[in-house]
């Protein structure tokens, strides 16, 4: 996604209002190997893994408040992942990056966290 994180990278440039753009690779010192550019900024680094992005993610957007815990990332992944199929199906979507479906999704991650996070 090199250029998808241009687009954000630059963003931050024009724009007048606070913009904060993360890097999450799932090996380290890769990106510094693919995009030089970025050297000086420090991606995330999850592994790889379901667990990793989750611990990843609470150290990107660290903040006060209800900060889900990871075992609560854990509940809430579980309950959207099965709810997939049936909103796949409602939607007669094949993929659930088609823009309707993705945001039933979201909404459903959305209703999850406030239920288990509060």
């Amino acid at each position: 996604m090199p250029f998808e994180l241009g687009l954000a990278v630059a963003w931050e440039k024009v724009q007048e209002g606070p913009h904060v753009w993360i890097v999450m690779e799932e090996v380290n010192y890769r990106l510094a190997k693919s995009l030089s550019d970025l050297n000086g900024s420090d991606p995330y680094i999850h592994g790889g893994t379901i667990e990793g992005v989750f611990r990843e993610l609470g150290n990107a957007f660290e903040r006060r408040g209800n900060q889900p815990t990871v075992q609560q990332m854990w509940r809430i992944y579980r309950e959207v992942r099965a709810r997939i199929p049936t909103i796949l199906n409602q939607r007669r979507a094949r993929s659930v990056f088609e823009a309707r479906t993705f945001k039933d999704i979201s909404s459903a991650a959305s209703a999850a966290a406030a239920r288990i996070v509060g």
